[in-house]
């Protein structure tokens, strides 16, 4: 890999590496603004997503160091809508989510040819991501429904 697609699969990577430490702030904040009769479960669940987020955060960074670039002190966009309804906030973490897609479907793209290590990295994490995509669109749906929620 030439060091100019080496700079720019570290700007994609910086970029993956800040929407993921976002992610562990924003899911971080959303377990604590959780009330009701499913707050258990909801808490625990969106703990686990702000774990994950961190592992993901750190994953981009080792892969940033990796290929000689320095890891991002910054944080991606978080957005404070005050909306703490559950639906509200499922919502917000399906737009985090496919920012992240989007980030994922960048470094594929600029990794293609050039690093098997990264192309095999992005479809995994892609993988991931859409799986948990799908898994917040099932918590959308009301009971019965079988088509995908739309916003």
């Amino acid at each position: 890999m030439n060091d100019q697609a080496k700079r720019k699969v570290v700007a994609i990577l910086n970029r993956i590496m800040e929407l993921e430490l976002a992610g562990v702030v924003r899911y971080t904040h959303y377990s604590l603004m959780v009330y009701g009769y499913n707050r258990l479960p909801i808490v625990s669940w969106l703990k686990g997503n702000a774990d994950e987020s961190l592992l993901h955060a750190h994953k981009a960074g080792e892969l940033v160091t990796l290929f000689g670039g320095h890891p991002s002190l910054k944080i991606g966009p978080l957005l404070e809508t005050e909306k703490h309804d559950i639906g509200d906030i499922l919502r917000e973490s399906l737009e985090h989510e496919n920012a992240a897609i989007r980030a994922y479907r960048e470094l594929l793209k600029a990794s293609e040819g050039k690093s098997v290590l990264l192309e095999e990295y992005a479809r995994e994490m892609i993988v991931g991501e859409e799986l948990h995509l799908d898994e917040v669109n099932k918590m959308l749906r009301k009971p019965g429904e079988i088509g995908p929620f739309r916003s």
